[in-house]
């Protein structure tokens, strides 16, 4: 069944193309291809935290109580909630209804930009009492992994207006699949640099 508007209602896996596995899952198979490589990098990265703490755990710890963790925490109620209205939008791509696509694709990048707009007062915070990313140790981990995944934030706010203003259904899954692996990556990282000692 296509539709005008939001093109191919659902995908028929006869139809395969060669991606194996990939092919059932919704959106792009190509977005499944980055989203599982992003998650290897940020687990790479997070293996290499560990690693690093445990060379030095007083200094992390000393170096972990100076986060906000309620920053840390209200910028995880923000993705969460964001990653809610992206489902919604997938939801409504499948009704058809073009108007609620975009009401929630723009709720779910607006609230990521108030996680953007939240991590740049933690970061002020931090760089004002002399702390960044040259600091040795945590700091200069928490720097790199936090700032590469706001960087996703920002690809996932551009993906979602693309999305936006394309809202086939193939389209709308894979811009959720993105704000969603953006959703995990946090939910990872929140409880390692902010809870766990």
């Amino acid at each position: 069944m296509t539709d005008e508007t939001f093109g191919p209602v659902e995908r028929d896996p006869a139809e395969g193309g060669g991606w194996g596995p990939l092919t059932g899952l919704p959106g792009n198979p190509m977005m499944w291809v980055l989203v599982v490589s992003e998650l290897v990098v940020f687990g790479m990265a997070l293996v290499g935290y560990a690693g690093a703490r445990l060379l030095d755990p007083a200094g992390f710890a000393k170096a972990q109580d100076e986060l906000s963790r309620l920053a840390g925490t209200v910028n995880t109620a923000v993705l969460l909630t964001s990653g809610l209205f992206a489902a919604l939008a997938v939801e409504a791509a499948r009704m058809s209804d073009l108007r609620r696509v975009r009401l929630m694709l723009a709720a779910a990048a607006g609230l990521g930009l108030v996680f953007l707009a939240v991590k740049g007062i933690e970061y002020a915070t931090e760089l004002a009492a002399g702390r960044g990313i040259e600091t040795p140790g945590f700091f200069m981990i928490y720097f790199l992994i936090t700032g590469f995944h706001a960087l996703h934030v920002v690809a996932g706010i551009v993906v979602l207006g693309i999305v936006a203003a394309w809202p086939s259904l193939e389209n709308v899954q894979t811009g959720a699949a993105f704000w969603h692996m953006v959703d995990l990556v946090w939910v990872v990282v929140f409880p390692c640099l902010y809870l766990l000692r």
